[in-house]
């Protein structure tokens, strides 16, 4: 854990823009997985339902203070997508004849927890987080579903692999970035900060075995990867994690 940690306190430098990859089911599956860690279906579900509810509050939140038309256009459209996957979520919940709030409920203090300390000071660093945060969580929710049982496992992963708002809020950020260069580094720093909240917030979600000493050397190339993952969605930004 130190050493993932570590590893984002360097000083923030400026780099190319790399194009993001699309995500897919296919592409997760050839990846190390999650799923000896999976819990069940209706645990998954309520806690991945609600973190998407939480990204869509945060993106309408960023929209009623974005600085022009354009950025609120943006936003929204991320926000548009944000909430279709909390809605295919929740529509996983009534189609295993369950109440989603309800089944939502026994997960919302840790994850309105992680919003707080998320959120971030400025309009800049709350779109930040949406963007870094969302997608960190959307690639370790895929992974996870995997562990689900048959078809509903690869259906669900489908809902975290499929558009978001990604390339949208990476084009509006770049372009603030761009026109006010004293946000590269503030924001840099604050991006580092993110992921070890998002990766608590993830880690809180997975079902271990008695064995934490060999849960943790299984669970720890995953991890490696989404913030690798992570790495990239900074680099897109001119941002150095």
């Amino acid at each position: 854990m130190a050493s993932w940690f570590s590893r984002f306190t360097r000083t923030p430098r400026r780099s190319d823009v790399p194009r993001l990859r699309s995500r897919g089911v296919d592409q997760l599956t050839t990846k190390v997985e999650l799923v000896e860690f999976t819990p069940d279906l209706l645990g998954f579900l309520g806690r991945s339902a609600y973190v998407q509810l939480m990204v869509f509050e945060n993106l309408s939140r960023a929209i009623s203070t974005a600085p022009s038309t354009t950025a609120k256009t943006a936003i929204g459209r991320a926000a548009e997508l944000s909430l279709a996957k909390h809605r295919r979520l929740v529509a996983e919940i009534v189609r295993a004849g369950k109440d989603p709030a309800e089944v939502m409920e026994p997960f919302t203090r840790v994850v309105d927890d992680f919003e707080r300390d998320t959120r971030g000071g400025d309009w800049f660093e709350t779109v930040v987080a949406c963007y870094l945060t969302a997608g960190f969580l959307d690639d370790f929710f895929a992974r996870l579903a995997l562990g689900l049982p048959d078809e509903t496992g690869r259906r669900i992963a489908g809902i975290f692999s499929s558009e978001s708002g990604e390339a949208v809020l990476a084009d509006l950020l770049t372009s603030a970035i761009e026109e006010n260069s004293r946000l590269s580094a503030r924001l840099a720093m604050w991006g580092r900060r993110l992921v070890g909240d998002t990766m608590l917030v993830a880690r809180s979600a997975l079902r271990y075995t008695d064995d934490h000493r060999s849960d943790e050397a299984r669970i720890e190339p995953v991890f490696t990867e989404l913030i690798a993952a992570h790495t990239r969605r900074m680099d897109a930004l001119g941002l150095t994690a």
